[in-house]
């Protein structure tokens, strides 16, 4: 019988948010697509994997969405351009930017697993491809049929395995092929709104049996230590070059608000308080440890580099297998916090290449994997392994959405004598038993080196041209957020609406789309978006706009047109 060995899934579920608060409509769709996928087909391996034990982590902002969406399928009252246009009875009179927006979003698929599988999806795109270079007039004779098959081909392939399995419409949808009908577009309507209304009650009654712990991040998604201070991204990096602005203002009061209003979310939601925090992207520091500590927040995870960066610095880093295994305490303010850290190479390896690989072969190597780390642990010491990736964004690279893959990791991890899963309120509840066995021993470090679960850095979000500018942008938007404030010169609703439109701004996910890692139209995109949204909080503050926001931030990108999903890996 092989070594003992305690596990934890962490599945991170984040989408930012895509709504113009103007209008109230949805700019992209990601939040129902990846509901249908994803979000259900995760809790569907839980719900037939009982003894799979899991953390699952909610932003609030795409709770947020989905309560929102939930209620557009109740009043029927849709903010969605994509789903409109889903429902539309008459897909011959649609205006040239309606065509041309069904065109653009019903082909962004991953076209080896979601699109090149199915040959009446594939002919769709092959059609478009050949008219696409003739310009909009060329594309103005497709037809309204051919909408019609292509929205529905397009819906049919962001639907999850489990879905397709457990509803014959699907099926149905399928073998039909071609030459769908207004009453057949309707039908999947009416099932995508009862799979997205169905997401957070299905993950409540798993936290409720006890199966998952839900975490949780802080509410809109901020690189909180930035916030708190930029010279943190120097910590990891001293040479990275920084903002203008030597810090943001109110940061810590802004990093507060994040947590108290994710912890009423989440009361709310789920009946009780988070006892775990995620941040967003592993993002931590000592200072932002000390703000959680007084939040009574047990626990917080991070990457592995943030953990090496650490006890480099403390001038201890023994061999990988020595340090990784074990829940950490930082010295000081921040002492009551539990500190777990991600094993980079197994979440990877989820992540980025077992999709190429036979599901059972890759469940099995994955086992194998986990058994190696528990053979070369000390006799007297059982390691705590923590595998965190996004539970959203890996599986369109798998053959079926990583359905079989899923089955058999988790089959084989519940018939496992020596790997116990686990989670980590769970682990740490029994490492408090008296004389309790079976558990690492807990390190100690003075403090973090900041940094985040991508390559230890805060580079992904801070130290180019491009992404301080956008700092800079957003720290002007606070300044004059404050003045406002300070002044009182708005009601309560209307500050209210511009603190939400201030909190979006402040989402981390602005500024990791600023970069040359990134396709052009992409980075225009989103360019113009978070301009636009810096704008709005002008607007609401009955403040001029500075007509710098008129101009685009990103060189390389910024005057593409097109756009871009939010789908990405670890």
């Amino acid at each position: 019988m092989s070594k003992p060995l305690n596990l934890v899934f962490l599945w991170h579920m984040h989408q930012p948010d895509y709504r113009d608060y103007s209008t109230g409509d949805f700019v992209l769709p990601w939040v129902y697509l990846h509901a249908t996928k994803d979000y259900s087909d995760m809790a569907y391996h839980l719900e037939q994997h009982p003894k799979m034990k899991a953390v699952v982590n909610f932003v609030p902002i795409l709770l947020d969405q989905l309560e929102d969406y939930e209620q557009q399928f109740a009043t029927g009252q849709i903010r969605d351009p994509l789903l409109r246009l889903l429902v539309r009875e008459d897909l011959d009179e649609v205006s040239d930017d309606e065509r041309l927006l069904v065109l653009e979003s019903c082909f962004r698929s991953n076209q080896d697993k979601m699109v090149a599988p199915y040959p009446s999806y594939r002919r769709l795109f092959d059609l478009f491809k050949m008219l696409e270079g003739s310009g909009r007039v060329a594309l103005s004779y497709l037809s309204g049929q051919y909408l019609a098959d292509l929205l529905v081909w397009y819906h049919l392939a962001w639907f999850g395995e489990s879905v397709r399995r457990e509803h014959d419409v699907l099926i149905q949808m399928m073998t039909k092929d071609e030459n769908f009908t207004y009453e057949d577009r309707k039908l999947i309507f009416d099932l995508i709104g009862k799979v997205v209304s169905g997401i957070i009650p299905r993950y409540r009654k798993l936290a409720e049996s006890g199966q998952i712990e839900i975490s949780a991040t802080p509410h809109y998604h901020p690189l909180a230590p930035l916030l708190l201070d930029f010279n943190s991204a120097r910590e990891c990096e001293p040479g990275s070059s920084l903002p203008q602005a030597t810090s943001y203002p109110g940061g810590k009061s802004r990093v507060q608000a994040h947590i108290a209003s994710t912890l009423k979310s989440h009361r709310a939601r789920f009946g009780v308080t988070p006892h775990g925090i995620w941040p967003a992207e592993g993002a931590v520091s000592t200072s932002l440890i000390e703000v959680l500590a007084g939040q009574e927040c047990r626990w917080v995870a991070s990457g592995e580099g943030v953990l090496a960066n650490s006890l480099r610095k403390a001038g201890d880093l023994p061999e990988r297998s020595k340090y990784l295994y074990r829940p950490y305490r930082l010295q000081g303010a921040a002492n009551s916090v539990s500190c777990f850290f991600r094993d980079d190479r197994l979440s990877d390896l989820i992540g980025f290449e077992y999709s190429s690989w036979n599901g059972k072969d890759a469940a099995d190597n994955f086992v194998k994997q986990l058994e190696e780390i528990a053979a070369h642990a000390g006799d007297d010491e059982t390691p705590l392994v923590g595998v965190i990736l996004d539970g959203e964004n890996a599986w369109e690279y798998y053959p079926y959405n990583g359905y079989h893959f899923l089955n058999d990791l988790y089959t084989a991890l519940e018939a496992h004598t020596g790997i116990r899963t686990t989670t980590y309120s769970e682990y740490l509840d029994a490492c408090e038993v008296p004389k309790a066995k079976g558990f690492a021993r807990e390190g100690k470090l003075p403090g973090l080196v900041a940094g985040s679960w991508v390559y230890g850095t805060f580079s992904t979000w801070i130290g180019s041209p491009d992404k301080n500018h956008a700092w800079d942008l957003l720290c002007m938007a606070k300044q004059s957020y404050d003045m406002v404030m300070a002044a009182g010169r708005l009601s309560q609703t209307e500050k209210e609406l511009a603190e939400r439109q201030l909190s979006s701004c402040e989402s981390s996910d602005w500024f990791w789309w600023f970069g040359d890692y990134n396709p052009s139209d992409a980075v225009g995109s989103f360019d113009r978006l978070y301009r636009y949204n810096l704008m709005q909080i002008y607007r609401l503050l009955k403040l001029p706009v500075p007509a710098n926001l008129n101009f685009p931030i990103s060189q390389g990108g910024g005057a593409a047109e097109g756009g871009g999903t939010m789908r990405r890996g670890s």
